[in-house]
This record gives structure tokens, sequence and C-alpha cells, in this order.
């Protein structure tokens, strides 16, 4: 079997177990449509922000939505990581004549298939239901959404993985994740725009690569201009050099194999 053979292999498995575990499914997709429905609708009616760039709070919120799917599918998709450790299959995988980035690439790939997936749902199932402008066009803007999308979730993988190689532990790389990437989110533009804030949690936030994740969706759904935003030629190159380096240094190291492995 050639290497491109397993790692699409190991691909396809990974993305059937996901299929299978339709939980794990449902939730990544449903708990950011649930957020994004009672928090949008809440806050438009009760506050109506008539200041944010979208108009209302609900459209204001689909990106971050679709950045909260893609945080949580990195997280739930490498629990497969630890799976096939302490079953005894990363061990079996390992041995095999492909070498150990192989099995890793075919595994992460799926993460970021899994991640592009279920946000790129989140996007389109959200879309009829809210104003968005498209101003580059429906065709474009979905383009641009999904670039940007298809980035982040390789800049995430890339992190998973490279936490995963390292930590011992389900439980420690879930807290780690979690301690990491939720005030990732929270100082995104996610949730609220980052302008208003003090000076020292706005350079947080520019310094915060999801911070262009968002922008790049924003700019693609509904901003008229771009002159309250970063841009989108920032946006992509910041998140394709951050995804690709953070990509290479999750492919770098090999995993030890412990419980299972021992």
């Amino acid at each position: 079997m050639s290497a491109a053979s397993a790692c699409a292999a190991l691909f396809l498995r990974d993305l059937r177990g996901v299929i299978r575990a339709r939980s794990q499914l449902y939730s990544s997709v449903f708990t950011p449509l649930l957020f994004l429905v009672f928090l949008g609708n809440g806050v438009s009616e009760g506050l109506a922000p008539s200041k944010l760039p979208a108009g209302s709070f609900t459209a204001y919120l689909v990106a971050g939505s679709v950045v909260m799917t893609s945080v949580f599918s990195s997280t739930f998709s490498s629990a497969s990581f630890y799976r096939d450790r302490d079953s005894g299959v990363l061990r079996m995988l390992l041995s095999s004549p492909h070498p150990a980035r192989v099995i890793l690439l075919g595994k992460s790939l799926a993460g970021v298939a899994i991640g592009t997936i279920q946000a790129a749902a989140v996007l389109l199932i959200a879309a009829p239901f809210v104003e968005f402008e498209w101003q580059h066009g429906v065709g474009a803007g979905l383009a641009i959404a999904l670039l940007s999308v298809v980035l982040l979730n390789v800049l995430l993988a890339g992190l998973a993985q490279a936490l995963a190689s390292r930590i011992q532990t389900m439980q420690g790389f879930h807290l780690v994740m979690n301690l990491a990437l939720f005030p990732l989110l929270f100082f995104s533009g996610a949730f609220f725009p980052v302008d208003e804030l003090p000076t020292w949690l706005q350079v947080m936030a520019y310094a915060n690569p999801l911070t262009y994740a968002v922008d790049a969706l924003e700019l693609a759904a509904y901003a008229a201009n771009g002159d309250a935003f970063i841009g989108l030629g920032v946006d992509f190159l910041v998140l394709g050099a951050l995804a690709a380096a953070v990509y290479a240094l999750g492919l770098a190291r090999t995993p030890r194999l412990t419980w299972s492995g021992q």
C-alpha cells in the first residue's frame, strides 16, 4: 500500500467514526446553532444593537458560531487519537512500513475535513434566517467564507495534534484546549466588537488568530465595506502563515505510546 493510500484509509476511517458517533456530530453542529438562536434573538430584541455592522446581533453572531463550531470540532476530533492509543491501534499503525507522519497526516486531515464540513453546515443553515448582504455576491462570499474556515481548521487541527502528541491523558488534553481556546474565542470579535475594548485587550485581540477568521467571515457575509474591518488580505495572510506553521508543528513529533503502548 502506498503512503497516499494509507493516508486516505486513515482519513476515511476517522470520518466514518464521526458519522457513527451521532451524539458528537449533532452536538458540535446544534450547540452553536442553539447559541445563535437564543442569545442572538434575545439580545437583538432586548437591546437592539443598531451600531453593529450586521444590523442585528443574530446576524453578527453567525461568524462567531461558525468559528465556535470549528473549535468544538477540533477538540472532539482529537479524541480518536487517545482512543487509538489506549486500545493499541496507534501502536499497530505506527509499526506499519509507512512513516509516522503519514499516519498523523491521515488522522489530522480527517479532523480538518470534519471541522470544515460542520462549520460550513452551521453557516448554510443559519444563512436563510438572517439578513446577509453578500456584498461580493453569494458565490464569491461563500468561497471566501469556505477558505477562511478551511484555514482555521488546518490551524486548529495542527494545534490539537501538537498538544495530543505531548499530553498523556485525554482529560488533560481537553483541559489545556479549553484553557487555550475559549479565551481566544471570546476575545476574537465573535460575540462582541473588539473596537470598544480597552487598549490592552485590543492588543490581545489582534494577536489572536481567531480574530482574523471572524473578520474574514464578517467581510464575506454582511460588511457593506471594509472600513471597520482588518481586511481580507491581512486575514488570509495571517491565517495562511499560522495554519502552515502550526500544522507542520503538529506533524513534527511522533506521539509517545503510553498506557496500552507501555
